[in-house]
């Protein structure tokens, strides 16, 4: 679930910081830097273990502070595919059941993933699986809260790393018009830097409590 990655970074600290040592200086920076950041097909950063190497520290004319060039290892949560995870569940939609781990609650476990046969209620906002027995089938609700356990089978980054305006041509200027309803909304809407995928479509998979009883 978590692994050591080793990275490499120019650390700037500045002059109020001089007095400190510097190994503790970088280490707050770095932290600052990529805690609870996902880096791009790297994962999410949860915080630094070590400092593996200091190179000579510079300052730069009109720049007061130092600049380090660092070599560290950083405590990454990246699970490996195939892996067995327990989360609770966040919340159920028609794109499926959404997952959370506490400090990471982009997962979702899409409805072919799900045990079969599968059924949303619409009503109540939950899957549900039908469960078939000698005495007919019963209906195991996904509730919300309630702990999973599921398999990653698949990771999705995008890069959310900010862009210039659109590449569109320059024409003649004309009058402002109005954006389209629901432009801002939609804009505002921000997509998941990472993303696990995950799956229940096995035995001893999905509520822990249909497997505990």
């Amino acid at each position: 679930m978590f692994v050591l990655v080793e990275m490499v970074d120019t650390v700037r600290i500045p002059p109020w910081s001089f007095h400190r040592q510097l190994n503790d200086a970088i280490a707050e920076e770095l932290n600052k830097k990529l805690a609870n950041k996902v880096v791009y097909n790297v994962g999410l950063c949860v915080c630094l273990y070590d400092v593996t190497k200091l190179e000579d520290s510079y300052i730069f004319p009109g720049d007061g502070a130092s600049h380090t060039k660092v070599h560290f290892r950083y405590v990454v949560f990246h699970p490996f595919l195939d892996e067995i995870l327990v989360g609770k569940i966040k919340g159920c939609s028609a794109e499926g059941v959404h997952v959370s781990l506490g400090f990471f609650d982009d997962i979702i476990i899409p409805p072919e993933s799900l045990q079969q046969p599968a059924k949303f209620d619409e009503a109540e906002q939950v899957w549900m699986w039908e469960y078939e027995t000698d005495e007919g089938a019963h209906d195991l609700y996904m509730d919300q809260g309630e702990e999973i356990r599921f398999r990653v089978v698949d990771e999705v980054f995008i890069d959310t790393s900010p862009t210039g305006p659109s590449a569109e041509k320059e024409g003649p200027s004309t009058a402002p018009t109005a954006p389209p309803a629901g432009a801002e909304d939609s804009a505002q809407q921000k997509e998941a830097p990472y993303t696990l995928i995950g799956s229940v479509s096995e035995p001893g998979l999905g509520l822990l409590s249909w497997w505990n009883s």
